[in-house]
């Protein structure tokens, strides 16, 4: 980005069944404080939704020319991403979440951080934060920043600034894409990482700024994120497959502990010991009783109770959708199951 040339921004939303959501956003968003030189437009693919939210897309877009209402009928993200992103005019894309609220400057800092890193990719780091009066909100995303749940990923970390291998959301040069491609159509989660994958392989860089603030809301009930995280494990296996190229041992562990508990699980009927399984699912529930006590010492003592039942619901949901979906890839399968497709909220 070049200061003193006129840029256009193109904000681009994927979104379905929204309606409780979707005004706030759109109102949050074009009520950024922008650059001197730089406009605003805002393309929301719609996913076909059926609760109302494409009347108030529809008004929105009759009240306001720089937002632009278009049809999903995939209902997944990643189609809705680059049918977004070949109706935008912008020299610049930002990818917006509705379920996340932004600094007033986000926008701003994008730019200034795209001009100094001279990345191909910048955003900021993933904080989560539930509502005051939503424990279990809370208390999922007081495990989500934990650095015992994290596992040392660099987005989670609210103050890093520097070169990643992803960053949450985005926003790129349109070159990026015209150079790197488009999101894979083929997977419903992890087309993010996939993407910021295949730029650093690509000899791209992404940058994470700790000036670039936002805040996410996650799911709201242990049920909701147990469904989410069981998708996201299942992706995982895809992108390796694509990439060919193993994860982090973070992405590699809530399968491994499911597998070895399950084959544990399996040998007793023929005679096995119950011992291994019983320390192995013991010093699980130890550890996890040990990470609700340091979350809690942070995010709140309310949030105990609910602490060892969220972190279950983050491992064994992701472990359970990686072994489902290395079973998938193993077979050959061309693409995901059906299943592993719909909304988790």
């Amino acid at each position: 980005m070049t200061a003193g040339i006129e840029t256009r921004v193109s904000v681009i939303v994927p979104c379905r069944n929204e309606a409780a959501h979707i005004a706030a956003f759109c109102d949050s968003v074009l009520a950024q404080q922008l650059p001197p030189g730089c406009s605003l437009e805002v393309v929301i693919a719609d996913g076909q939704s059926d609760d109302g939210t494409r009347a108030v897309l529809d008004e929105l877009a009759r009240r306001d020319a720089r937002v632009l209402v278009i049809d999903n009928p995939r209902r997944i993200v990643s189609p809705g991403l680059n049918a977004a992103i070949a109706r935008a005019t912008g020299s610049v894309i930002a990818r917006l979440d509705v379920h996340s609220t932004y600094a007033p400057d986000y926008i701003a800092q994008c730019l200034s951080a795209l001009r100094e890193s001279g990345a191909d990719n910048v955003g900021g780091p993933w904080q989560a934060e539930g509502a005051a009066d939503a424990p279990t909100q809370r208390a999922i995303a007081a495990a989500f920043q934990s650095r015992w749940l994290a596992g040392g990923a660099l987005s989670r970390r609210l103050d890093y600034s520097g070169w990643v291998d992803t960053v949450y959301l985005g926003c790129w040069p349109r070159a990026s894409f015209e150079r790197f491609g488009s999101f894979d159509e083929t997977l419903v989660r992890n087309q993010d990482d996939e993407h910021n994958l295949r730029i650093v392989r690509g000899g791209g860089r992404v940058w994470q700024s700790a000036r670039i603030r936002s805040v996410y809301r996650p799911r709201g009930s242990i049920a909701a994120l147990f469904r989410q995280y069981l998708q996201y494990g299942y992706w995982k296996p895809f992108v390796m497959r694509k990439h060919g190229q193993p994860a982090a041992l973070r992405h590699l562990l809530p399968g491994l502990f499911v597998l070895v508990l399950g084959l544990m699980l399996a040998a007793l009927p023929l005679g096995a010991s119950a011992a291994p399984a019983l320390l192995l699912a013991g010093l699980y529930v130890l550890a996890a009783l040990v990470a609700s006590a340091l979350i809690a010492a942070k995010a709140g003592w309310r949030l105990l109770p609910l602490l060892p039942l969220v972190i279950g619901a983050y491992h064994f949901g992701y472990g359970i959708g990686s072994l489902l979906g290395w079973a998938d890839v193993l077979r050959g399968a061309a693409t995901g199951r059906a299943r592993f497709a719909g909304l988790t909220r």
